[in-house]
């Protein structure tokens, strides 16, 4: 066993150049794949094909565990040829640190069912984390390295040094000024501090507490409705103590904007009485007031959520609904996405046609002015921009489940 692994440990320096290459491949597809799933605007044009990239960042993802095996192969003897480098020893640390986070973190976002929305929401904030330091890091370590930096006709930049007083060395010619490699990773570093940077400080931000990011999605709400509805007690100051965590703004359309003008509520298909309300005479509705968690499927989630709102129940109460009635469908007021639920889930207590969270009205990039919630689903379930509920006699596909999502929404 020692005589193979004396065997196929020689060459190493050709393993490690290949274990480098494999590892920037790995790094260039979580990252684009990363990118599309992270960014709203593929959301829409993807369409399926966006489950498609995910199963790809997952595959890529696991992959990445086979590079780190093969460097512990060849760990000790590389380790030994860094002896009196510091700076490399440690780069080889911060790269398997990354490399190993992404890893776990990833899998625990891959199995979010199993561990649970607190593990999940852990460590999708990991997973930014270290996309956020570990990204930039690699794609400028990448470059430092790049072959074409270490020729040497190509190290350097020169200029034709000024003659000195006294017309001393009139032969001196062309001199060094720095080496191409040095104006580089000058150049790439602030690239990359110019442009991720700011994106940086404020994903910090919004991740430092809930508090500034809600309140800017608040003074920034789009939607014109008055008068607006005054909350109940429950409501303001929030019984919930607020809501704890931050909001990611998902949206498969532009987001939509309302005002008395454009607004009206439905209840209408297999039901005794249609029901059509516009504002005014919809926030005179009796509401309630619930505390409640929100979490979404992509692993992020926000506690203690102060809603208030009407039953969902209490509205199909009202409009009275026909005994062919099996499912509820539910429309979002950007004329694109639909959901539903069965009969027995609009049924759960919990249930929510929310106009308030957290004393405050729910600001157009919430969803608001009117949202569903569906505390026990994840949120795909909980459309945003409600403005119809419609009573139909057969099962309905959602906007994300037709584009691959799980129709068993349960947390």
């Amino acid at each position: 066993m020692r005589d193979w692994l004396k065997a196929w440990r020689k060459g190493y320096g050709k393993k490690l150049a290949r274990l480098h290459a494999w590892n920037g491949w790995i790094v260039v597809l979580l990252a684009i794949t990363g990118l599309v799933l992270f960014g709203g605007f593929w959301r829409g044009v993807l369409g399926e094909g966006r489950v498609w990239v995910r199963w790809l960042h997952i595959v890529v993802g696991l992959a990445s565990l086979l590079p780190v095996l093969y460097y512990l192969f060849l760990a000790g003897k590389h380790w030994k040829q860094l002896r009196g480098k510091p700076w490399q020893r440690a780069n080889v640390l911060v790269v398997l640190a990354l490399l190993v986070g992404w890893l776990l973190s990833g899998i625990l976002l891959w199995q979010f069912r199993t561990v649970g929305p607190y593990w999940s929401n852990a460590a999708l904030y990991t997973h930014d984390l270290l996309t956020w330091i570990g990204l930039p890091y690699i794609i400028y370590h990448s470059l430092a390295r790049t072959k074409w930096l270490k020729e040497p006709h190509r190290r350097t930049v020169k200029t034709d040094k000024a003659e000195p007083a006294g017309g001393l060395h009139p032969a001196a010619g062309p001199q060094a000024v720095y080496t191409r490699r040095a104006f580089i990773r000058t150049a790439v570093g602030a690239g990359l501090a110019i442009t991720l940077g700011p994106s940086f400080l404020q994903w910090l931000g919004n991740n430092l507490g809930s508090g500034a990011s809600l309140e800017k999605l608040i003074e920034e709400d789009a939607n014109r409705l008055t008068p607006l509805p005054n909350p109940l007690p429950d409501s303001s100051p929030p019984i919930g103590g607020g809501s704890q965590g931050s909001f990611r703004v998902y949206t498969v359309t532009p987001i939509p904007t309302f005002t008395n003008a454009n607004w009206s509520f439905v209840v209408d298909g297999l039901v005794e009485r249609k029901l059509h309300w516009n504002w005014e005479q919809f926030i005179k509705q009796k509401r309630i007031v619930q505390v409640s968690d929100f979490h979404c499927v992509t692993g992020w989630s926000v506690y203690s959520n102060t809603w208030e709102g009407i039953p969902l129940k209490e509205l199909l109460k009202q409009a009275g609904v026909q005994p062919q009635a099996k499912t509820v469908k539910l429309y979002s007021g950007d004329g694109v996405y639909t959901d539903s639920l069965t009969l027995e889930q609009a049924d759960m207590d919990d249930v929510m046609v929310a106009v308030l969270h957290d004393g405050k009205p729910i600001p157009s990039d919430l969803g608001g002015p009117v949202r569903l919630v569906v505390p026990k689903m994840y949120a795909y379930k909980s459309v945003k921009w409600l403005n119809r509920i419609e009573l139909i006699d057969q099962d309905h596909t959602g906007y994300w489940e037709e584009r691959g999502y799980d129709k068993d929404a349960w947390v």
